[in-house]
């Protein structure tokens, strides 16, 4: 997986670059929603396996859960301070945008994209971005760092370039 940083580049250069469409409240809980799918490795302190549908890169992975967490948060459209449309679009997008890095990666088993219709662990063909070691510590290594400059090439670079793509295009 990508680091936590890494994962929230996404929809902080969209907000960015789409200006003031998007609220600060809702840039919060996108950036948020980028990391809510490895809230998921809790199951490891409860015994459940890496592979099983319900542990790490599982249902929490899926596209089936980036559509739940949308609409759950669009009920909350008046107190993010934005449009219902944009709300769900911005919590989907940023929800998905976890998984879809997460099969860009060279480790782990996969994510469960299309859960609960198929259990299946599956990645990319290309998976450019080296995984992430999990913990604080583990972070500060040579391989933390190595992973820091693969995700910036792979991540943050098209993040930016979306950015100014974006801005670009508001001005036209």
């Amino acid at each position: 997986m990508p680091s936590i940083f890494s994962h929230a580049v996404v929809p902080v250069a969209a907000s960015l670059g789409l200006g003031k469409v998007i609220s600060r409240r809702l840039l919060v809980l996108s950036a948020f929603c980028t990391i809510l799918p490895d809230f998921d490795t809790l199951a490891f302190k409860f015994g459940i396996p890496y592979s099983s549908q319900w542990g790490h890169r599982g249902f929490a992975h899926s596209i089936t859960f980036a559509v739940c967490v949308a609409i759950v948060a669009m009920c909350f459209s008046r107190q993010l301070k934005s449009k219902v449309w944009m709300v769900g679009l911005m919590v989907f997008l940023a929800t998905v945008s976890h998984p879809l890095l997460d099969m860009c990666t060279n480790g782990g088993l996969g994510v469960a994209l299309y859960w609960p219709y198929s259990n299946e662990r599956v990645f990319f063909d290309f998976r450019p971005i080296a995984v992430s070691p999990i913990g604080i510590s583990r972070f500060f290594t040579e391989r933390g760092f190595a992973v820091m400059k693969s995700e910036f090439l792979w991540v943050w670079l098209p993040s930016i370039i979306m950015l100014f793509t974006l801005r670009g295009m508001r001005r036209k």
